[in-house]
């Protein structure tokens, strides 16, 4: 069990970093508006050509082969509750790397999140 925690922990990580990696490279592209749908041929191209992009695909890619795995080992209701921690730690890296500002009521959620997957951990 201890290994496929690891896993799941590897998977949501790799989650994690490609959300972080779109969140960059969708800031150099720049807000997508209403002309922006419209044009959307060169807007499409503007995203395309991001390096940061391409990479935070690629992490999901790799992240979704390794939950693959995982959900081939273990039980779903036991692996699922720990993607949570996804949206820990993008809080978490948000904060501390790309400077979000993060309110108190979010980071009582953050701890919310923590006790849930602890006992499902626990289980």
């Amino acid at each position: 069990m201890n290994k496929s925690i690891l896993l799941i922990l590897v998977s949501v990580c790799l989650a994690v970093a490609g959300q972080i990696l779109l969140k960059i490279g969708m800031t150099q592209v720049g807000a997508i508006g209403g002309s922006s749908v419209i044009n959307w041929r060169e807007t499409l191209f503007k995203i395309a050509v991001v390096p940061q992009v391409w990479l935070g695909l690629l992490f999901y890619v790799i992240s979704a082969i390794s939950w693959l795995i995982v959900l081939s080992r273990v039980d779903l209701s036991f692996a699922y509750p720990f993607a949570a921690l996804g949206y820990v730690l993008v809080v978490l890296v948000s904060w501390v790397y790309l400077k979000e500002s993060v309110s108190l009521l979010r980071w009582l959620g953050v701890f919310i999140i923590c006790v849930g997957v602890f006992f499902v951990a626990k289980s």
